[in-house]
């Protein structure tokens, strides 16, 4: 049985952009049907484990549910909470619901589902972008009439003082920025995180202006400009990936064939991609006090009083950082095993421009 593939190319990379229509045959074989299935219940388990995961977190440490260890490490079985098997059979189901999902849909192709998680990242990053402006902006606002004794000549005493309060600005404040955000993330689509780097510019030059003309400087201008910053390696990172715009140690790697080059991407998915984004994860929010979480849950902010309240979000772009890249790396694996089964057409000339 043979099925058959109509399908329009974009290669899209430094050079200009590229558009081939290409009819593909590709045998609905065993041995494709197989890999297919396997390769894409691969994929979808690994981001389906890393939601179940973050929802186990925040269950564990925002509403002390007692977590998955609480099983193993009990002397009396008896005492296991309920909790916690519920959070046990959470991850145990997550490979059999995955691999029927990937069965009851054969006909997916992988460069499909690549596509489909490629979007899911484009999401997540666009999410955090207005996140981080709209928070930038806001905050710094409210930092710089805190700073001005400003803000009990606009809202009353009660508010004045709440807003100082760290958790009070981050629940009432920052976390209703981070829902606006997310519509217009879904609202703009085209709207790329690159335009961080204009934020950042314009920061600085704001810091300049005002420091050597006006002799007037205030902490909360340059936690504006580390916030930016931050944003735009950790947020870009996924996207650059997408674009294939990181650079490659090209000894090994340059002027090889298209086989090549995808067996080298699907290896280094595999042994570095996806473990660096589960050692983020893992060790970064492995209980309250580690790392990422502690700052999160305590709304932790910089010793300067009167600079921004954003260093809590400053750890969660470490999370957002190693979701981001998880989900591309996993549809970067679709789509070069999609080049390696010959469900798409592409020269050596343009591999690593290829997408759908």
């Amino acid at each position: 049985m043979w099925r058959f593939f109509i399908t329009e190319f974009h290669f899209s990379g430094f050079g200009d952009l590229v558009e081939i229509s290409s009819v593909l045959a590709q045998p609905m074989t065993k041995g494709y049907q197989r890999t297919s299935w396997l390769m894409r219940t691969f994929a979808y388990a690994m981001f389906v484990f890393m939601l179940v995961y973050l929802l186990n977190n925040y269950l564990n440490v925002w509403h002390d549910w007692p977590g998955v260890a609480a099983y193993f490490f009990v002397t009396e079985p008896d005492s296991v909470s309920v909790l916690a098997w519920i959070q046990l059979f959470s991850y145990l189901l997550v490979i059999p619901v995955v691999g029927v999902y990937c069965a009851k849909t054969a006909t997916h192709r992988m460069i499909e589902d690549s596509d489909r998680l490629s979007a899911m990242s484009g999401y997540l990053i666009r999410v955090a972008f207005w996140s981080i402006v709209l928070i930038g902006l806001i905050d710094g606002l409210i930092s710089w009439l805190r700073v001005e004794n400003l803000l009990p000549l606009i809202f009353s005493e009660d508010m004045a003082n709440n807003l100082g309060r760290s958790d009070y600005r981050g629940t009432h404040v920052h976390y209703p920025l981070i829902l606006i955000s997310a519509v217009m993330a879904y609202r703009f689509k085209t709207v790329s995180v690159a335009w961080l780097a204009l934020l950042v510019v314009f920061a600085e030059a704001w810091i300049v202006v005002a420091r050597f003309i006006f002799s007037y400087e205030q902490t909360l201008m340059g936690d504006l400009v580390r916030f930016w910053y931050a944003g735009l390696f950790l947020f870009a990172s996924a996207y650059t990936l997408r674009e294939e715009g990181h650079v490659r140690v090209d000894v090994l790697y340059s002027g090889r064939t298209v086989r090549y080059k995808a067996w080298a991407n699907t290896v280094g998915v595999l042994l570095l991609g996806l473990p660096l984004c589960w050692v983020v994860l893992v060790f970064g929010m492995w209980d309250r006090t580690s790392i990422l979480n502690a700052p999160l849950l305590n709304f932790e902010i910089s010793q300067a009083a009167y600079g921004l309240f954003i260093k809590y979000i400053m750890a969660a772009f470490l999370v957002v950082f190693a979701v981001s890249m998880l989900i591309q790396f996993c549809s970067y694996l679709l789509k070069h095993m999609a080049i390696l089964q010959n469900e798409v057409e592409v020269s050596d000339d343009h591999h690593d421009e290829v997408g759908a």
